[in-house]
C-alpha cells in the first residue's frame, strides 16, 4: 500500500494546501457526454479491486446533483459509493457541486473563489487517496468542461498531478478527431494522455476498430488501451427510469427490477395482442379506454413478458380492469401525454446505470476487465 508524501502545492493561485503525491491516480475524461465515462470508472474500480488493490474514487465537479444526507453530490458518485466499500466520505468523493448560481458567483469574484475551488478539490483528493494504492478520478465530460469557472477537466487533472485516460464512442474518423481536440487541451495543461478506450463498438467490428483506430491513435502518440463491445443490456432502461422520464404516476408497482427492451404503442386489434407478447421486456403504451386490449394482455399471460403498461392520454380503465391487471402482476403507470409523445420521450432518453441496476453491474465489470489493458494502464502510471 502506498505511503503518503505530503507537500505544499506550488500551482499559481492555489492555496497552500497539502496533497498526497505518491498514490497513483488516473483522470478519466470523455470526448462527449454519454460516451461511457462512468461505466468505465465503475468497471475500472471493480477490476482494480479484483487485483487486490485498494482503490479510491473522486469526481471533483458535480453537475447532476442529488442530495445525500446533508451533502449535495454528483449522482455518479452516489452510484460508486453504493456499489463499493471504499471507506471514503461522500463529501470527499464529490467535493464541488455546480448549482444554478455557481458560475455567476465565480465570475463575480474569480480571484477568491478560484483558489478556494482548487484547494477544496486537493483536500478532497487527499482524503480519497488516504490508504489507497490508486485513485480513479472521474471527469465531468470532455477536457474543456468547467473552463468557464477556471476548473476544466484539463485544469483539474493538472492540479491533481494526474495522467489522463480518454473514453470515446466507437468508430475511426470521428472519435480520433475528437480525441485529438481533447488531447490538445490536456497537452496545453501539461497533462499526459496515457491512453484511449473506444466504447460501444458493434461486436462484429471490434477487431476492425482495434486495428485501424489503433493506427490512427498511434499517429497522435496515444495508445489504444481498449475496445469495449456494445452490450445491449446496458442501453435498456429499467421501468423506474422510464416512469421518471415520462413523469408517470404509478398505479401498481410490483417489487423487482423490470427492464424495458421494446416499446410498443397499443394501436393493434385485441386479437393480435398475443403477437406483441413474444418479446420479453415489452412496454405497451396504450390509452386507458382500450379495455379490450388490456383484457387481451391479461388473458394471454402478459405478466410473463410485459415490462409494464403505460396508460396514456390521461385515460384510465375501469376499476375492474385495474384490479385484474394488478392481480396478474402487470406493472401499471399513467401519464397525461399522448402515446406518440410518450414513445418519443422514451426513445430519446439517456440511459444511465443506477444503483438498482443489479443486473448491469456484473456485465460492466466483466466487459472492462476483458476489454481494457488494465496492466498496460497501471504501467503507464
Amino acid at each position: 500500500m502506498a505511503v503518503r508524501k505530503r507537500f505544499a502545492d506550488n500551482i499559481p493561485g492555489l492555496l497552500m494546501s497539502p496533497m498526497n503525491l505518491d498514490t497513483r491516480r488516473i483522470f478519466v475524461a470523455a470526448t462527449r457526454m454519454n460516451d461511457g465515462k462512468t461505466t468505465t470508472c465503475l468497471g475500472l474500480t471493480a477490476a482494480l479491486q479484483s487485483m487486490g488493490l485498494h482503490v479510491g474514487y473522486i469526481k471533483p465537479i458535480a453537475q447532476r446533483i442529488v442530495q445525500s444526507g446533508d451533502d449535495q453530490v454528483d449522482e455518479d458518485t452516489l452510484l460508486i459509493e453504493g456499489l463499493f466499500n471504499l471507506d471514503i466520505p461522500i463529501s470527499a468523493m464529490s467535493p464541488v457541486a455546480v448549482g444554478p448560481e455557481f458560475t455567476k458567483n465565480y465570475l463575480e469574484n474569480p480571484e477568491v473563489i478560484g483558489p478556494q475551488l482548487k484547494d477544496r478539490i486537493c483536500r478532497a483528493f487527499d482524503r480519497a487517496a488516504y490508504g489507497k494504492d490508486i485513485v480513479v478520478v472521474e471527469g465531468s465530460g470532455h477536457a474543456g468542461v468547467g473552463s468557464v469557472f477556471g476548473s476544466s477537466n484539463a485544469d483539474n487533472a493538472r492540479v491533481l498531478r494526474s495522467k489522463a485516460l480518454i473514453v470515446a464512442a466507437g468508430g475511426i474518423g470521428k472519435p480520433i478527431d475528437e480525441v485529438a481536440l481533447n488531447k490538445a487541451l490536456f497537452d496545453k495543461a501539461g497533462v499526459e494522455v496515457v491512453g484511449v478506450i473506444l466504447n460501444k463498438v458493434l461486436p462484429d467490428k471490434v477487431e476492425f476498430i482495434r486495428d485501424f483506430a489503433g493506427r490512427g491513435l498511434r499517429k497522435l502518440g496515444v495508445p489504444l488501451l481498449g475496445v469495449v463491445p456494445l452490450q445491449e443490456t446496458l442501453v435498456y432502461p429499467n421501468l423506474d427510469q422510464v416512469a421518471d422520464e415520462t413523469r408517470a404516476r404509478w398505479i401498481h408497482q410490483p417489487a423487482g427490477l423490470r427492464r424495458v427492451r421494446r416499446v410498443v404503442i397499443g394501436a393493434m386489434s385485441a386479437r393480435r395482442a398475443a403477437e406483441y407478447l413474444k418479446v420479453n421486456g415489452t412496454l405497451v403504451i396504450v390509452p386507458g379506454d382500450r379495455e379490450d386490449l388490456l383484457e387481451a394482455f391479461i388473458d394471454n399471460d402478459g405478466a410473463k413478458s410485459l415490462a409494464g403498461v403505460l396508460l396514456s392520454n390521461g385515460l384510465l380503465p375501469s376499476e375492474g380492469i385495474i384490479k385484474r391487471l394488478t392481480e396478474a402482476g402487470i406493472p401499471i403507470a399513467a401519464v397525461e401525454a399522448e402515446s406518440f409523445a410518450v414513445t418519443a420521450r422514451i426513445n430519446n432518453m439517456t440511459v444511465k446505470t443506477m444503483r438498482q441496476d443489479a443486473d448491469k453491474i456484473p456485465i460492466i465489470e466483466k466487459m472492462i476487465r476483458e476489454s481494457v489493458d488494465i496492466h498496460g494502464l497501471l504501467k503507464a502510471l
